[in-house]
Parts: C-alpha cells; sequence; structure tokens
C-alpha cells in the first residue's frame, strides 16, 4: 500500500508499505479523506509539537474517514463497505480517567494516531479498533466524516466554556478551529458571537458562517468592539482558539467580571494572561481545553442534520500524490482547512 512518511522537516515521501493485518477486535479501513490539523503542520514545518517530538519516519494524520475493507472476528459494530469516521484516541481503558464518563480523553496512556510515536492515516489502509469507528449516514460525505474531529474538540471546548442561551462569546482566532467554536456556540443559543482575526478572508469567512462581529485586530480593538456594541462589561465567554499572544492577552481584557475564558489554541510560547490577584478579583473561571470523549456520535448527527457545516470551512482538496504541496498550502495565512483525498471515493 501507499504510504505517505515524514522522513525530514518539510519533506514527504511516498513509500510502499505492507498492508496491516487485523486483530479481532479491529478493523482494516481504506482512508479516503484526511484533514489537514495545525498540530500536523507544527510536526511537518518543526519536527515537534508541544514537546512532542517526530522520530523520522513517521505517519501524520488524524482527521480521518475511510471505508471498511476487513472486520475481524470479533467484529458486530460496523461491515465490509461501511463509510466510517475515525475517532483518533485510543485510551488505554483501565485508569481512573478511562472509568469516568467523559474524561477517558485524558487517559495518560492514550496512543492518538499521528502523534508520535503513533503513526496516522495518510496511508492507504489503517487498521483500527471497532469501538472507535462510527458508521456514517448516506447523506454524510467522508470529508464532513474527517472533520467530525475538529468538529468534536469545538463541542468539547464549548462545553468546557458552558456556552448556553443568550451567552455573549467572543472567539479569537479563525482558523478551522476557530470557524468551528463559533459555530457550535451559535448552536448553543448563544446569543451575540464575535470572531478576532488578522485576515480579511478568514473574518469574511466567518461572518458569511453567521458571527455577528468579525474584527480585524490590526484595525480595530476587539475588547472596544465589545464594550460598544455588545456588553460594556464584556462577553461572558472567551474561547481562545489561535494560541497567539496577542489574543491570549485580550482575553481576560475582554472576558466580564465572573465569565469563562477556554484556552484551546495551543502557543508557541505559553504565558499567562493574568496574575493570582486579578484572578480573584475579576472571578474569572481559566479553563483548558484538551481533545474530546464521547462527541463522535453528536457530531456526526450534527452535521446530518445540517446543524454544524463542517464542509464550509474547507479551502481546497489535494491528492494523495501532492501531499507535500497541499502541506506548504495549508501554511499559507488565508487558508483555513485542507484536505488530502487519499482516494477518489465520495
Amino acid at each position: 500500500m501507499r504510504t505517505c512518511e515524514l522522513t525530514a522537516v518539510s519533506e514527504f515521501t511516498l513509500v510502499e508499505r505492507d498492508l496491516p493485518t487485523i486483530a479481532p477486535d479491529e478493523v482494516l479501513v481504506r482512508i479516503d479523506r484526511v484533514g489537514i490539523c495545525g498540530s500536523d503542520l507544527h510536526y511537518y514545518q518543526h519536527g515537534e509539537n508541544g514537546g512532542n517530538v517526530v522520530e523520522f519516519p513517521h505517519v501524520l494524520g488524524h482527521e480521518a474517514a475511510g471505508t471498511v475493507v476487513e472486520v475481524g472476528d470479533g467484529v458486530s459494530r460496523v461491515g465490509p463497505d461501511d463509510r466510517v469516521a475515525i475517532e483518533p484516541g485510543l485510551p488505554c481503558g483501565e485508569c481512573g480517567y478511562c472509568a469516568g464518563d467523559d474524561t477517558y480523553h485524558l487517559c495518560e496512556d492514550m496512543e492518538y494516531m499521528s502523534s508520535p510515536p503513533v503513526e496516522g492515516a495518510l496511508t492507504e489502509y489503517v487498521a483500527w479498533p471497532a469501538e472507535y469507528l462510527y458508521a456514517l449516514p448516506d447523506s454524510v460525505s467522508l470529508r464532513e466524516g474527517a472533520l467530525a474531529e475538529p468538529l468534536s474538540v469545538a463541542m468539547h471546548a464549548c462545553q468546557r466554556g458552558g456556552v448556553s442561551d443568550g451567552d455573549t462569546v467572543l472567539v479569537t482566532g479563525g482558523g478551522p478551529i476557530g470557524q468551528l467554536v463559533s459555530e457550535v456556540a451559535m448552536a448553543r443559543g448563544a446569543e451575540t458571537v464575535v470572531l478576532t482575526d488578522v485576515v480579511p478572508e478568514k473574518l469574511a469567512l466567518a461572518e458569511s458562517r453567521g458571527v455577528d462581529y468579525a474584527v480585524d485586530v490590526t484595525e480595530s480593538d476587539p475588547v472596544e468592539t465589545i464594550r460598544e456594541h455588545v456588553d460594556e462589561r464584556g462577553v461572558d465567554v472567551v474561547l481562545e482558539s489561535s494560541g497567539f499572544g496577542g489574543a491570549i492577552e485580550t482575553t481576560t481584557e475582554a472576558v466580564k467580571r465572573g465569565g469563562t475564558v477556554v484556552f484551546v489554541g495551543i502557543p508557541l510560547e505559553p504565558e499567562f494572561p493574568t496574575d493570582i490577584v486579578e484572578t480573584i478579583g475579576q472571578e474569572y473561571d481559566l479553563k483548558g481545553s484538551f481533545r474530546f470523549s464521547n462527541t463522535y456520535p453528536k457530531a456526526i448527527e450534527g452535521i446530518e442534520t445540517g446543524r454544524f457545516d463542517v464542509d464550509s470551512i474547507v479551502t481546497f482538496e489535494s491528492s494523495f500524490e501532492d501531499t507535500q504541496a497541499a502541506f506548504d498550502r495549508a501554511a499559507e495565512p488565508e487558508e483555513v482547512k485542507g484536505v488530502i483525498r487519499v482516494s477518489d471515493e465520495l
């Protein structure tokens, strides 16, 4: 089978590998679509992400969907020819986090697709446990199925922020996660959503997807926009989705006293936006949001019903042979989401 290996920083090589064998609880999936995530770009450009270092060669890609080719003897959840989305995290199943209702994503022994040393989905076939595969309805494309992963990240972030009816929300960053976080916040009943970025194309996309205010921070102060047009006290919830220092600093300036700030984007140079005294006096809730748990069924249902429009964040799709060019393009500021077409299924 063809596999796209990251063989050095900023270098992919298309190689031949043996077809994987499957265990009784596993499924052989022919990979059809793989989304390019920001973490993939970090690995591609720097050879590491958040301190996790690549040992070359390595296979990237964890936003994936495909078609079932073969199932293990113990599998009844899916069958041959089923179109499936792949949940990319495999928890240990034995620790206290795995025993919780919605905390398995915090498992310290999690094996996450494409996160070294676990290899990813930029390959023609993947063997994966059936427990973490989700059949796609006929109306949901394989590309949309692959994007259930970033949608799940957004759903978990909004859950962490407690976004609910009538809330005012600031989303910093107009990349794929920021775009989806905004949409999920609106679906959860947010009254007003403000999104910030510096790229006109991303701001225009956010406006077309329904945010109330898309603020170019090179031209306007988002805090002033909030005070003037939303609430002079600030917003109820800030969802930081960019990882950039200036946006991180804005979070505690924009949130009202007693409000909530959720950090989703991973910064290259982490700095805390406030101090203990201010946190006490303003009574902020400062939270992190890491991956997700038990979100795939609702994510897929939301795509099927039209509650979530993941397809509109895709700005280009490339062939498997053009993976390196696709990663270079995905790094351009105006691009939001690139998708690799590993096969030609729809």
